[in-house]
């Protein structure tokens, strides 16, 4: 695994242990959901402290692990349309993943995918109920859909955690399988997700298609081999355990 990967937005204050290029998500909780049928109930989340990082995983970053380890490249990355070449992008999101491949080059960088509860948290960014990380409004000038292609990552405003493209750019693998019923039976507390399944989560939205997608609430879900022009990663990691208050010291 690499130490680091170079990437020049300037990273926000955070507390606890440093990572490069992520930020703290604090422990406590969330209402989780939305109006659709696959989002309801509305709940309340019970969540530990995590890292998330800040932007999606780019050709860059996934270079880098192409040259490490040897990997087979993924699907577009050579291929002559705008965008979708690594090589000739190296800012914009990787694209093509399978959920097979997101979490072993998530696991390789020692993170691991987000859980979908995790994930749902981060891109609400501390505000409770909106439908965006922003707010109620579709906004073109907040997030990259009905598009052409991926945009850079970081090319619109980051949220209140400091998170950016947590609406639209592409699809974001998450480690759950996909279960249409799960919020009416899940955890109040660090729900991980169903056992099995056919399909994995996706969250996030894309530049494909129109905005009802890229609400922070909605669930999407692809079989984990699946490999498409709008299906990318970002990166969770979980913090070492604290010491307690009453150890050490004196």
């Amino acid at each position: 695994m690499i130490a680091s990967i170079g990437f020049s937005l300037a990273a926000p204050p955070s507390t606890g242990e440093p990572v490069e290029e992520m930020v703290l998500i604090p422990a406590g909780p969330f209402l989780m959901g939305g109006g659709f049928d696959e989002e309801r109930p509305r709940h309340r989340v019970a969540l530990d402290a995590f890292w998330m990082d800040r932007v999606e995983v780019t050709n860059e970053h996934y270079a880098e692990y192409l040259r490490a380890t040897g990997t087979p490249e993924p699907r577009y990355w050579n291929k002559s349309e705008r965008f979708h070449n690594g090589e000739r992008f190296p800012r914009h999101p990787v694209v093509g993943l399978s959920w097979f491949e997101a979490k072993a080059f998530c696991e390789w960088m020692e993170k691991r995918l987000p859980t979908e509860a995790e994930w749902e948290k981060a891109a609400r960014g501390g505000r409770e109920g909106l439908a965006f990380p922003w707010g109620d409004t579709p906004d073109h000038t907040r997030a990259n859909y009905e598009g052409q292609g991926t945009l850079l990552v970081g090319s619109f405003p980051p949220n209140d955690y400091g998170l950016f493209d947590m609406s639209g750019n592409v699809w974001e693998w998450v480690a759950d399988w996909y279960d249409a019923g799960y919020y009416g039976k899940s955890p109040e507390v660090n729900p991980a997700g169903p056992d099995s399944g056919q399909e994995k989560v996706l969250r996030g939205g894309s530049y494909v298609g129109g905005i009802g997608p890229n609400r922070v609430a909605h669930r999407h879900w692809y079989p984990p081999q699946s490999q498409y022009k709008w299906l990318g990663v970002r990166c969770a990691k979980t913090p070492p355990p604290q010491p307690s208050p009453l150890q050490g010291g004196g």
